[in-house]
């Protein structure tokens, strides 16, 4: 048995934006998000993707059948307001079932979907089976690095107006070379354009970053965007974390990627990443002879 961990809000939003060429969601065995709250909350409304615990006619638990359990590399089960300091609730149950069969650890979603719900209530949703080209058309918002304050994401997120709305981005930093985007009715709106690429020098930049999101993160939320939203954007955002948290970098780079595993700053980016981490440190800790940097 792999165990029973908690998972936070922002992780489950994070594990439904994974993406490669698609959504991740398209994978069979990526993600089993599981709602064990009653069928007329389920019908009312869940997340997104979520299917129903089934039970028999004694009302206990069944082992799903649609699913390889053994091979799912996350499995999300929430009821309704189970909290990590809860020792019962029907998620807890129900995670118990699942954790016998399963080769990962069975996540419990904390504060369950009356919190992820209020975080997130445009995931909300009352569909129930999702065709194969439902979750091909499905489109990924930006992840999440600091709960509900500092979003990596990619140019096209950056200008769906409905992801703005929806996250309430009060601030951009925007990191593509020549693109910009139109706010035109919007007002209170920050934005920082460093026009960049691949041989930008990027570490000169990190000071007025950083004092950027300082200022805008005691504002509301900020997103972080460059074309792809893979090297570039989390470069920038590996550098603030090292300065707002005090972290070095080989922690920063582990939250990023837990974060989006897609994020792979380029090598000469790793650099000058390296040289940032000695200057607010004070001193270099992370070897980036590693090729895993």
């Amino acid at each position: 048995m792999a165990g029973i961990i908690f998972c936070e809000a922002t992780e489950l939003y994070n594990l439904l934006n994974q993406r490669t060429k698609y959504s991740r969601l398209t994978e069979p065995i990526y993600l089993y998000l599981v709602d064990v709250r009653t069928k007329s909350e389920y019908d009312e409304s869940h997340v997104i993707t979520a299917k129903r615990a089934r039970r028999d006619e004694d009302d206990n638990y069944l082992l799903p059948h649609d699913i390889e359990l053994e091979c799912v590399k996350y499995c999300v089960v929430y009821d309704g307001n189970t909290k990590s300091s809860d020792e019962t609730g029907p998620a807890i149950e129900y995670a118990k079932l699942l954790e016998v069969v399963s080769r990962q650890p069975i996540r419990i979603l904390n504060g369950g979907y009356e919190f992820f719900s209020a975080c997130y209530p445009f995931y909300r949703t009352q569909v129930i089976f999702y065709m194969l080209q439902e979750l091909d058309a499905f489109e990924p918002y930006p992840i999440e690095v600091l709960p509900a304050k500092l979003y990596l994401g990619d140019f096209k997120q950056a200008s769906d107006k409905q992801i703005q709305k929806n996250l309430k981005f009060k601030a951009y930093l925007n990191l593509c070379q020549a693109k910009e985007i139109n706010f035109s009715g919007e007002e209170n709106i920050s934005v920082l354009h460093i026009p960049s690429s691949e041989e930008t020098d990027l570490l000169s930049h990190f000071p007025m970053v950083c004092n950027f999101l300082d200022e805008q993160l005691d504002k509301g939320t900020v997103l972080v965007f460059s074309t792809l939203g893979i090297s570039r954007c989390s470069t920038i955002v590996m550098a603030y974390l090292i300065h707002s948290q005090k972290i070095s970098l080989k922690d920063a780079w582990a939250h990023v990627q837990k974060c989006k595993a897609t994020s792979r700053p380029l090598r000469d980016f790793v650099h000058q990443l390296s040289k940032w981490e000695q200057i607010v440190l004070k001193k270099k800790i992370t070897d980036i002879s590693d090729p895993y940097y």
